[in-house]
């Protein structure tokens, strides 16, 4: 393999838990790290989320104060503006280290990370630039949004999408996506390469082996969910699905890891379907803790109403649990096995495939073969970041 010099932007985290350009990013860095050079241009919160075991690049800060907009739009704006003017303020300040690299690669759409991206694209033309695009922003007049109860924030962030795209039509040279779907977004002339994502087998293959798995009737959750707390992601439809199933089977439990704006909403519904003692809401998880609950779970539940993938699932799949989902087009190539699709977006019907999975061991079995075999061929991050840089 040969070494390249690699610029990383990650400026615009805002300290909701791992997004899924978050651990993109974080994977690449990690396995690339040994044989490139690497330079990180990164807010506090992107610092505050790398392992240990990136230990081989250089980090340098754009903003070290952390931030938390708390979902206001004012806070929003001036967060955006802040990180573009510390952005673009720290590529003048190490131009002279920064201006001579091959690529450089913006981790998310967002304006912080893709303005300081173009920046230097502009200042040194020959670099390469690879811009992050993994989640279009859904029609906000659209009556399946997932921004029902927040029209004027899903506006802004569509309407801002047609300015990043455009920007990244234009000038990137490489476009990193999650799903087939979203190819056809881009010029035919853009080399557009479909990330997916991974999981680290290596490290789930080692905590197995330390922690056999007990028998599936023993496990004491039922069900279990990954994700951020977002709109996008069904975390209120969780609950309502969940209360459902909890009107069939009045003890089944359900483990919830993750944190973000919605959780006082999600336990509101929480308390209101008297779902104290069925769901248990864990926090922000890694590692270990987070292997114990998917260890301790029956099946992964996957709700999101709009979505370009989500990696979430897979960690939980490589434990041989199957799941449950919307069909949404998204998850047609990312997930073509080991769920059971349910039709958009019906509450009752993704409760009943929850209660089927469970009770119906033929079908539990096979979707549990598939899950194994889906994420051991397809998602080691070994083997993905690999093919990645060699599609580059």
């Amino acid at each position: 393999m040969v070494s390249h010099k690699f610029i990383f932007i990650a400026n615009n985290n805002i300290g909701y838990g791992l997004s899924g350009g978050d651990t993109i990013f974080i994977e690449l860095l990690n396995n690339w790290q040994s044989k490139n050079k690497i330079i990180l241009l990164a807010c506090q919160e992107a610092i505050n989320i790398l392992p240990k075991t990136i230990n081989k690049i250089k980090i340098i800060t754009t903003d070290d104060i952390n931030q938390n907009p708390n979902n206001n739009l004012l806070n929003l704006f001036f967060h955006y503006f802040r990180r573009i003017y510390y952005g673009c303020k720290t590529i003048l300040k190490n131009k002279s280290i920064l201006i001579d690299t091959n690529y450089v690669y913006s981790v998310s759409d967002f304006l912080p990370d893709l303005l300081p991206a173009l920046f230097l694209k502009i200042l040194n033309p020959k670099i390469k630039w690879i811009a992050g695009f993994y989640l279009f922003a859904p029609n906000p007049f659209s009556s399946n949004s997932p921004y029902q109860n927040q029209r004027l924030k899903g506006f802004i962030y569509w309407f801002i999408q047609f300015f990043t795209k455009t920007i990244v039509n234009y000038f990137a040279d490489i476009i990193f996506i999650t799903s087939t779907p979203d190819v056809s977004r881009f010029f035919q002339n853009k080399k557009v390469i479909i990330i997916r994502g991974g999981i680290d087998l290596a490290d789930i293959n080692l905590f197995i082996k330390n922690h056999p798995l007990i028998s599936v009737s023993r496990r004491k959750y039922d069900a279990c969910f990954m994700g951020r707390f977002h709109p996008q992601k069904g975390c209120l439809e969780l609950i309502k699905i969940w209360h459902k199933v909890a009107l069939k089977l009045p003890t089944a439990k359900l483990a919830i890891i993750g944190q973000g704006e919605m959780e006082s909403q999600m336990r509101q519904l929480i308390t209101k379907y008297k779902l104290q003692k069925n769901v248990d809401i864990l926090g922000f998880l890694i590692g270990i803790p987070k292997y114990n609950i998917f260890a301790n779970s029956k099946i992964v539940v996957h709700p999101a109403t709009y979505d370009s993938g989500g990696m979430a699932s897979a960690e939980a799949m490589a434990f041989g649990l199957p799941g449950v989902s919307f069909d949404l087009e998204s998850l047609k190539t990312y997930y073509p096995k080991g769920f059971l699709k349910t039709k958009c977006f019906s509450i009752k019907i993704f409760a009943q495939n929850i209660i089927k999975l469970l009770k119906n061991k033929t079908t539990y079995d096979k979707l549990s073969k598939e899950s194994i075999a889906t994420v051991r061929s397809q998602w080691d991050w070994t083997k993905r970041s690999q093919e990645i840089y060699y599609e580059i």
